[in-house]
């Protein structure tokens, strides 16, 4: 544990946050490979009995991680305007959360292709796109019926379309190209946003 007592985090919440931003700031810098809870803890400024306190496996850590990354990407959400605004201003602020908290798309990249090998984290990740999902096809309802999108869509299928699009752009060689920006752009085009 870090020697000077002062410098660890003060209550609950600030030592359970403080584990899940080094969670998250090691696998941004090293890949889920490079995760090591001992380093955690330290970068914590807590000893590791304490991140088990808090985190009692690895899963449960990679949980909080993954948490931390939707509570991003759920600020993205505006409450307020019409549905279609609504949609629209959401795939913008992806777009632009992605391009300016990189380490983000880092996470998310690593923990999906992370989930293909390890069951736990497919079903974390697997959770989470459900919830995205349900959101992005609730969203999608309220602007078909509004009429702001062509009625013939269907507001499921055009919300695993939009899941999967922007979850491809956290992967590596999908994030570095020039072409997501254009493929995101003519999303918004094809909704009619």
């Amino acid at each position: 544990m870090n020697s000077d007592a002062t410098s660890a985090p003060a209550s609950r919440e600030e030592r359970r946050d403080a584990l899940v931003l080094a969670a998250y700031n090691q696998i941004a810098e090293r890949g889920f490979e490079g995760l090591r809870t001992r380093e955690v803890a330290a970068e914590a400024g807590v000893n590791i009995a304490t991140l088990h306190y808090y985190f009692p496996t690895k899963e449960a850590l990679i949980r909080g991680v993954v948490e931390h990354a939707m509570r991003r990407f759920r600020s993205t959400l505006a409450p307020h305007g019409t549905p279609e605004a609504q949609l629209r201003n959401h795939l913008r602020a992806v777009r632009r959360l992605l391009q300016d908290e990189p380490q983000l798309g880092a996470v998310m990249g690593e923990l999906s292709l992370r989930s293909a090998r390890d069951p736990a984290i497919a079903h974390i990740m697997q959770d989470t796109n459900e919830a995205w999902h349900r959101t992005l096809r609730g969203l999608l309802r309220r602007a078909a019926a509004g009429g702001h999108l062509k009625p013939e869509l269907d507001s499921d299928a055009v919300a695993a379309l939009v899941v999967a699009a922007l979850t491809s752009m956290t992967l590596p060689t999908v994030s570095a190209s020039p072409r997501t920006d254009q493929a995101l752009r003519q999303l918004e085009r094809w909704l009619g946003i």
